[in-house]
């Protein structure tokens, strides 16, 4: 699943200035491959000024979720000779130059099962281990998503494989003018059916979002694995699909802006940064609950754990979790966080505000969101086959 592909971050550039560091080659190194734009560049800066040490640290930006996956991937498995061009039409990091792993990697929660059973990646701890000192401030949900076996499947007794860091949803954004004069706003999925909307929506093209926001209206679950056994789902799709003009994980933005759409289905972390820019744009979480993604550090499989390493990791770690740089993370990168902030109203722009201070939201907290939201969680290869024939169906 490929989300946040148009992506406006902040503070990319001074983020950039802290991909080499200084230092000689003997100097202790943290290596860490992020998403871009979801970590601020002052946030690592007062890391840095924080350490008992001297370290060079290297934060290389990666434009997309699905580029850091396939670079675990890389490390894993020599490509063959044939394979060297098809690669890096992917990795922009193999061309001409052999890659240095990371001992930090951004990865989406969407991923994390296909990381595990492929072992690209190790555990960060044991549960009953206590080396992220932070970890007992995470909410028990938090903690359940990223708890799993080594088939990467939910278990209170696996292994912790993942450190969430910032997390986000599914949302409408739409054209408040057009809509207004239609004489309503949405306020959950079911609008999306309205009269006068047909040829003026875009969805994301993926099949789990698409029809996971149609079981949601139908008041199932996300993460149904029967989908035969759900009435009315293809008609409800097949309706749906007559008000869309297209599906795009990657450009939904710019024909809302340009009136060509006048609502879209996309993904908070796309959607926040571009409501203060656009005033004739709103957006909202449906009130029924919607789907959820979080932003991951994981450690990649091989990369030596010891004690200066291991330490440094879990240390950089344990400070995203601390309630002010949390807070700083939120803000800066316009998404929410698994740790309580104390965010108020001056620290963010007003329509960000509006929304976040919704019926869904206790400030910056989830309330009904942690009730009606779910991530999109693993499925049998069966009920993902269900999924992919009906939404190419419907699309025909």
């Amino acid at each position: 699943m490929d989300r946040r592909s148009f992506l406006l971050g902040t503070s990319t550039f001074a983020l950039s200035q802290l991909l080499f560091g200084c230092g000689g080659n003997k100097q202790t190194q943290l290596k860490v491959q992020l998403l871009k734009g979801s970590i601020p560049g002052q946030v690592v800066n007062q890391f840095q000024k924080g350490l008992q040490q001297q370290v060079q640290l290297k934060f290389a930006p990666v434009e997309r979720i699905q580029d850091l996956f396939q670079q675990l991937q890389s490390w894993q498995q020599k490509p063959k000779a044939s394979d060297e061009q098809g690669w890096s039409r992917f990795i922009p990091f193999r061309q001409g130059q052999k890659t240095t792993e990371a001992d930090l990697v951004t990865l989406g929660d969407y991923w994390l099962k296909a990381a595990i059973e492929q072992k690209l990646i190790q555990p960060l701890q044991e549960v009953q281990g206590n080396q992220l000192k932070q970890w007992s401030s995470l909410d028990e949900r938090w903690k359940k998503l990223v708890t799993r076996n080594d088939q990467g499947d939910l278990d209170t007794q696996g292994k912790v494989w993942g450190a969430p860091y910032r997390w986000g949803s599914t949302v409408i954004i739409y054209n408040r003018d057009k809509l207004q004069k239609l004489g309503w706003t949405p306020k959950d999925w079911s609008d999306l059916w309205r009269d006068g909307m047909q040829q003026r929506i875009s969805l994301l093209n993926q099949p789990r979002e698409v029809i996971g926001l149609v079981l949601k209206k139908l008041g199932k679950s996300y993460n149904t694995d029967n989908l035969d056994q759900v009435p009315d789902l293809e008609k409800e799709l097949q309706t749906l699909n007559q008000q869309v003009k297209f599906y795009s994980s990657n450009h939904y933005l710019e024909p809302l802006i340009m009136e060509d759409t006048w609502l879209a289905v996309g993904w908070s972390s796309d959607v926040f940064p571009v409501l203060g820019r656009y005033p004739q744009l709103a957006a909202v979480i449906p009130q029924s609950g919607t789907a959820m993604w979080a932003d991951l550090w994981v450690r990649p499989a091989g990369i030596p754990a010891g004690i200066t390493k291991g330490t440094l990791s879990d240390q950089w770690i344990d400070f995203c979790w601390q309630p002010s740089t949390a807070k700083q993370i939120s803000v800066l990168t316009k998404s929410n966080s698994p740790i309580s902030t104390n965010i108020t109203a001056s620290d963010i722009q007003e329509p960000l505000w509006s929304l976040l201070e919704s019926d869904v939201y206790d400030g910056l907290r989830l309330r009904n969101v942690f009730d009606k939201s779910e991530f999109l969680l693993p499925l049998p290869p069966s009920a993902i086959k269900q999924y992919e024939s009906l939404f190419a169906k419907i699309k025909v």
